[in-house]
């Protein structure tokens, strides 16, 4: 038989049992991006001498270069920087980096640079009233941040930081290049038994497929939430006296 629909079907619960592999890269990898994109952000607006200089460079390089060069380049790289730490300072780091930790630290590197020009942009877009005004009646710049600063910038980042979630979801497909077995990896290594690759990579399309609409739903859900609260009364700080 050229194709089996049956097996095509009959994986797809197979393949799901490495779905937690795939979703804990990309959760854990998003969340530190996000952390590191918001740091790059600062170190650009408020254009902290030398810092600003090296985050350039940084984000040049991560959004210049491939993700799947950027993992060759940590799960090599990582290796042979302890192995030159030991022969320096006579440690015993070990030689051979985890593959989970190098897959995360690799996607958490390749999308901060993409989640910082985020997050630059959506401060951007807020009124610079609103942290004058803040200020002016005794808030502290971390508070002015907290309370209506960064609430107003995530309705404008929301929808680039999903694109940036989904693609997160679909470039894990690469992790199995660094030995982590996640879905793609799982796929794989199922039709390795029976040669039915072909069957197995549709099975594996079908999951990525449904979701990534599960997740997009999910996304313009919370878009919609957002806008809602946007519209609803809140308080505006504002002056508003006539001139």
């Amino acid at each position: 038989m050229i194709f089996d629909v049956n097996k095509v079907f009959s994986r797809i619960p197979a393949i799901l049992g490495y779905l937690p592999v795939t979703m804990e890269l990309v959760v854990v990898s998003t969340i530190f991006s996000l952390i590191f994109g918001f740091l790059i952000a600062v170190i650009k607006i408020r254009r902290i001498p030398a810092l600003r200089h090296l985050a350039a460079f940084y984000v040049s390089f991560s959004r210049g270069t491939p993700a799947i060069v950027q993992l060759y380049l940590f799960f090599y790289g990582i290796p042979l920087i302890f192995t030159l730490i030991n022969r320096q300072y006579g440690m015993n780091l070990p030689t051979a980096a985890p593959s989970m930790l190098t897959a995360m630290i690799a996607f958490t590197f390749s999308e901060a640079s993409y989640s910082s020009e985020t997050i630059r942009a959506a401060l951007g877009s807020v009124d610079k009233g609103q942290m004058e005004a803040a200020l002016s009646i005794g808030m502290t710049q971390k508070q002015a941040y907290i309370r209506i600063i960064l609430p107003e910038a995530l309705v404008f980042a929301l929808p680039p930081f999903g694109n940036a979630f989904i693609g997160q979801i679909k470039n894990t497909s690469l992790a199995f290049t660094c030995a982590v077995v996640e879905m793609t990896a799982g796929a794989k290594l199922l039709a390795s038994h029976d040669y039915r690759f072909f069957e197995s990579y549709v099975s594996l399309a079908i999951i990525y497929w449904i979701l990534i609409i599960i997740t997009s739903r999910l996304l313009i859900m919370a878009e919609k939430r957002l806008k809602c609260d946007e519209r609803a009364p809140t308080h505006d700080f504002t002056d508003k006296r006539p001139a």
